[in-house]
């Protein structure tokens, strides 16, 4: 158990210095992304209001309708993508990044590329 107290205590540490860093505000809110190892959330944040502008999950029904699992990177291409256009619908066209102290690598940057490709800007 002591092996999985260290990895949960690296991953709030370094999510609490990438908060540090990064803030949204209403001309640049903030995309936030959240994984466990079946699924993936992701949310549009504004943090000087306090409010979640649109948010998406792979247990979402919009996600439901894509065909494709939470789990993988074509999965979260496709969340990527959803978060995008919902992002552009509400007006939004411009974000900052949260990576939530997991590597910008694999399920995470699926994300980013497919929100990128629905057209937001980081």
């Amino acid at each position: 158990m002591k092996k999985l107290q260290k990895k949960q205590a690296g991953l709030r540490r370094r999510h609490t210095r990438v908060r540090g860093k990064v803030s949204g505000t209403a001309a640049r809110p903030r995309l936030c992304i959240t994984r466990s190892n079946s699924n993936m959330y992701a949310q549009v944040i504004d943090d000087v209001a306090g409010k979640t502008l649109c948010g998406v999950s792979t247990l979402g029904p919009e996600f439901k309708a894509t065909d494709k699992k939470g789990a993988t990177v074509e999965g979260a291409a496709a969340l990527g993508e959803i978060i995008g256009k919902k992002a552009i619908a509400a007006g939004i066209t411009e974000v900052v990044f949260d990576r939530g102290g997991n590597l910008y690598h694999g399920r995470i940057k699926a994300v980013a590329e497919g929100a990128r490709e629905a057209g937001l800007k980081f």
